[in-house]
């Protein structure tokens, strides 16, 4: 005998683009949703009964027709609007789980002001939030970015690990350090709302690893998860992941010729990989 021990369904990379017209600018959205519920489908699964399914199809168009008369200014606003009213027409529906990533556009600058119906992608970089709430309980948020890129060329050391007869690597006080963050931070109780809070969240994030004396990559993560902790009491927890992007010294002693840590080779593979979640204690 088998049974069905747990399941979910739902509809991915719901690709979204919203434009908001006012008179002297747009602002523009670019948003991809995954939409996941938990509920009473079983019958769906062991007797092929579609009666208690919603379409993906027509969780598809429910993001597009919400997100025309939907006033979220931000990611996690719009991902806990779409839980609410997946849930209130939906019965059979125990949970739903919503998860946004935004794609930044920003206004092109031209003569040095910003033009008002142009936009430029600056970068790879994307902003994220999961909105879960069971029928009968509260939201619960989780926020985060992922892809930023950074890299400082001084502040970053590497010494003192253990050495073996297959450890190559050189010590060193001065390298440069690469990295591609990607956060995850729990938005716990407070009157600020997800709009303000995500731009103070990473400016803290880089004000941590540009200004932290680095000994290691796991030094400087843990520095940076405790400066939005000591500063954002709205955030209850952070999970940082961040890869050591190497750039390796190129040795120019065959040609003749110094490097005094100016020229490097940027190499994307093998990478060193550190991550860690910080809480409160």
């Amino acid at each position: 005998m088998v049974k069905l021990a747990e399941n979910r369904y739902g509809k991915s990379r719901v690709r979204l683009v919203r434009v908001k017209r006012h008179a002297d600018r747009h602002d523009l959205r670019e948003w991809t949703v995954q939409i996941l519920l938990h509920g009473d489908f079983e019958s769906c699964f062991t007797d092929g009964d579609n009666s208690k399914i919603l379409p993906t199809d027509t969780m598809k168009n429910t993001v597009y027709s919400l997100a025309r008369n939907s006033s979220a200014d931000c990611i996690e606003d719009f991902a806990k609007e779409l839980v609410a009213f997946l849930l209130s027409r939906n019965p059979q529906v125990s949970a739903a789980e919503i998860t946004v990533s935004e794609c930044t556009w920003e206004h092109a600058t031209l003569s040095g002001k910003p033009h008002p119906t142009t936009f430029v992608q600056a970068s790879r970089e994307l902003q994220t939030t999961t909105a879960t709430r069971a029928r009968s309980g509260a939201a619960k948020v989780v926020s985060g970015v992922e892809n930023l890129v950074i890299l400082k060329t001084a502040g970053s050391a590497f010494t003192g690990y253990i050495k073996d007869a297959l450890t190559t690597l050189p010590e060193t006080r001065d390298r440069l350090f690469g990295t591609a963050v990607s956060a995850n931070w729990t938005y716990g109780v407070g009157d600020s709302t997800c709009a303000e809070l995500r731009p103070k969240i990473r400016e803290l994030l880089l004000r941590a690893f540009a200004e932290h004396q680095s000994e290691s990559v796991q030094h400087t993560l843990y520095a940076m998860a405790q400066n939005v902790l000591d500063h954002v009491s709205e955030v209850s927890d952070i999970q940082l992941a961040m890869p050591n992007k190497h750039c390796l010294l190129v040795d120019l002693s065959r040609f003749g010729q110094d490097n005094p840590n100016e020229i490097f080779v940027p190499i994307d593979e093998p990478h060193g990989y550190i991550e860690a979640r910080v809480t409160r204690e």
